[in-house]
């Protein structure tokens, strides 16, 4: 069973098969005013040559109004640009098309130092992840980063994981709230593709 994972301070979407990464592609997101939203989803339809602005390819989320989607702009992959939705090159976008189902699950990921600007913020330990490529991603050091998380050698950690980054305060609750903000203009469906772009 395939499942999405979508690093949003990263630009990219990571295509999973169970716990095997399958394949990696970059992508482009929200504008700060018109944030991706994070939390888990599913995608709830998919559209075949939806047009316009969204490409060859259309995966609705179950977070209304909001999805994964070609584009007629490549060159603006790897920026934050869109109202929220996330584009992906066609051909990108028609091969997840070709693997997921409705009812597939996407993470959508926005916990880093940006998403909380002065405070470090956190990141939730994905499959394939290491301490040394969190703290490369993050630019901190393992040291750093194993210690503010109390991790001895030999520095195992465990998908799932919330990972607190050197600088951040700890909550008293160790689960990040789903959800993103509620009160940007989202992309709309492909129905209304000639009437806004994403």
């Amino acid at each position: 069973m395939y499942s999405i994972v979508i690093d949003v301070p990263a630009r990219l979407l990571y295509l999973y098969q169970g716990n095997h990464q399958e394949k990696s592609f970059p992508v482009a997101v929200g504008k700060p005013e018109t944030p991706t939203p994070a939390g888990t989803y599913t995608i709830i339809e998919k559209i075949p040559y939806p047009g316009g602005v969204f490409g060859t390819r259309w995966l609705g989320l179950s977070r209304r109004y909001y999805g994964i989607h070609g584009t007629d702009a490549p060159w603006l992959l790897g920026q934050a640009v869109s109202n929220g939705c996330v584009r992906m090159h066609n051909a990108d976008v028609e091969y997840v098309y070709d693997r997921v189902e409705v009812g597939t699950q996407v993470r959508i990921l926005n916990l880093s130092p940006e998403a909380n600007p002065g405070t470090g913020g956190a990141y939730v330990v994905q499959p394939g992840d290491s301490l040394w490529l969190i703290a490369g991603r993050f630019g901190t050091t393992v040291d750093e980063l194993a210690a503010r998380n109390h991790i001895e050698p030999p520095y195992i950690i465990y998908p799932g994981q919330k990972l607190y980054l050197p600088g951040s305060e700890r909550p008293p609750l160790l689960r990040s709230p789903a959800g993103g903000p509620g009160n940007n203009l989202p992309c709309r469906p492909p129905t209304f593709a000639r009437l806004s772009a994403p």
